[in-house]
């Protein structure tokens, strides 16, 4: 991604109600299946380091790794709490075979430059075997906009096409679901309503009684999620698999 969208990723990453609730997903998620209280993480595409603060925090013993292609990301993420960070590709992974017990990829395999399949061969070269891989990527094609432009998203998906992928890399899949379903209307509004000619993306500091209210809408799907019930549609689509 451009500089100025990685600034703004850090800005937000924290506070903005769109990253709080994906990280609450992700750490709901590997809760549910994480089977030792220290185990090795990837963030594969960590970007500037957001979610490092909330692993840390759910699994204080973890050791925290990330890579990303920014330099200038990769200093960020090793400020909050990573224990080591590289520049590299998520299409060649600088990890051993068999050597890491969760995986997470948030938004990075729709990216200009991933190849998805080698992206996932590479997921499931260095998983162990029963180690665990979460997957979150935009929904829709038919939602593409700016806001993907500016962030070099040049594909979105469906539950159905991501779990076929994880399937063909090898991976098991335990649960898919969209999420992102009660805003889901106004997203689809912003969207496809005229270019406000703005240089940036969406990401960005939300006013505060607004940003409050969107992770509470947002974070009522975890009702549904805790219970196992995915969700029909939304602006993402999740999954979780495992390495058989």
């Amino acid at each position: 991604m451009d500089e100025i969208e990685y600034a703004l990723m850090d800005r937000a990453d924290g506070t903005m109600w769109w990253y709080r609730c994906l990280h609450d997903l992700v750490t709901l998620f590997l809760g549910r299946h994480l089977t030792t209280t220290a185990p090795v993480i990837l963030d594969a595409g960590c970007g500037t380091g957001g979610l490092m603060v909330r692993l840390r925090q759910a699994w204080p013993q973890a050791t925290l790794h990330g890579v990303d292609l920014s330099f200038r990301a990769c200093g960020r993420t090793r400020r909050k709490g990573a224990d080591s960070v590289a520049v590299a590709s998520v299409n060649s992974l600088p990890f051993a075979d068999n050597s890491l017990d969760v995986i997470i990829s948030t938004d990075i395999l729709c990216h200009a430059g991933v190849i998805e399949a080698q992206a996932l061969a590479e997921v499931f070269r260095c998983l162990k075997p029963g180690g665990v891989c979460l997957v979150n990527l935009p929904a829709y094609d038919w939602l593409m906009a700016d806001h993907d432009r500016r962030v070099h998203t040049v594909r979105r998906t469906t539950t159905g096409r991501l779990r076929r992928q994880m399937e063909t890399a090898g991976l098991r899949p335990l649960f898919t679901t969209y999420w992102n379903t009660t805003l889901f209307p106004l997203m689809v509004l912003r969207r496809k309503l005229p270019s406000s000619g703005r240089a940036t993306s969406d990401v960005g500091t939300f006013h505060g009684p607004v940003n409050q209210a969107f992770t509470v809408l947002c974070g009522l799907e975890r009702v549904f999620l805790r219970r196992g019930i995915a969700l029909p549609f939304g602006g993402s689509a999740l999954a979780v698999a495992v390495k058989p």
